[in-house]
């Protein structure tokens, strides 16, 4: 949502699209504007806080430590700004919402994908912006504000964050359906590792939960790929390659169609993977949020993941 001049000082923004872009000439053509007028404003501003925003490093703008701490305060107060006025136009029924959605890898691959063509379909004018990445990258995401809501694995911390929901899932190997351990009633991380396999890399949670087996296993066998992308992993495992390791989260299609096998783990010491869906606990929803939040948890309720 574009935010009024009326509401942030052209000097404030126009600072922000220059620490974005990292250079005037970039922010000016991202403002459609001259590069003489942004940098006019941001030497305006300079002067009034009485200390340099950027170090001036030919064409490049490099953010000072002032800078810095400018940059998270303004856009701190244009999130605020926008929530502000997203809530008001759905309190006017203007129905402009919005909601700001962070993930994990696997939920994007086939269960989000799901579940916003449905919520698009009942509720068209709400928008929905959607960011991939890391586990530990989402809560963060939502905690500073930069997501509404998230769908993380095994958060390594909650702190100013509540759980709308959450399901454990069953973590095991997938393998091509001609692999040799698809005849074994149980199988183990040691049965796995005795063949080729791709290793989630740090970062993602799957790791931590992997790592807590394999320490008990003596010098085991390197994997043939490290990799922080869990679909790249098991398409390594559909054409025969490796074993790779995850839940049914995100591999829903090639199970149905018998592309890949999935192969519960029975090591004892192997935790349930933990997806939840989190949101800031210390402001209140929007109610484009709400409505979001209520259709995915109805959703996961009504079709269990395991």
């Amino acid at each position: 949502m574009r935010i009024d001049d009326a509401f942030v000082s052209t000097a404030f923004r126009y600072f922000a699209a220059t620490a974005e872009a990292g250079s005037i000439r970039a922010a000016a053509r991202e403002l459609n504007i001259a590069s003489s007028a942004v940098n006019r404003q941001i030497l305006m501003l300079e002067d009034a806080l009485g200390m340099p925003l950027f170090e001036r490093t030919g064409r490049a703008m490099l953010l000072t430590e002032a800078g810095n701490v400018l940059l998270k305060q303004t856009k701190t107060t244009l999130r605020d700004y926008e929530d502000a006025l997203g809530i008001i136009n759905e309190l006017r029924g203007l129905q402009r919402g919005r909601v700001r959605i962070a993930t994990a890898e696997s939920v994007s691959v086939s269960l989000l994908p799901e579940i916003l063509a449905d919520f698009s379909e009942k509720y068209p004018s709400i928008e929905i912006f959607l960011t991939v990445t890391v586990a530990d990258a989402v809560t963060e995401m939502v905690r500073s504000r930069e997501a509404d809501l998230g769908f993380t694995y095994n958060p390594s911390a909650l702190d100013g964050l509540d759980i709308a929901y959450e399901e454990s899932l069953e973590v095991g190997a997938i393998v091509s359906p001609d692999h040799p351990l698809i005849k074994r009633e149980k199988v183990t991380l040691r049965d796995c590792i005795a063949y080729p396999y791709a290793y989630p890399a740090r970062g993602l949670s799957l790791r931590l939960a992997l790592d807590a087996t394999m320490s008990d296993l003596a010098s085991p066998r390197k994997p043939v790929l490290e990799a922080n992308s869990l679909r790249v992993m098991a398409a390594m495992a559909r054409e025969g390659r490796c074993i790779a390791f995850q839940t049914r989260v995100g591999i829903e299609q090639h199970l149905k169609a018998g592309t890949l096998v999935f192969l519960p783990l029975s090591d004892t010491k192997l935790p349930m993977d933990r997806l939840m869906l989190v949101r800031q606990s210390t402001r209140a929803p929007s109610p484009a949020t709400q409505i979001f939040e209520k259709h995915v948890v109805d959703h996961l309720k009504t079709h269990p993941l395991n």
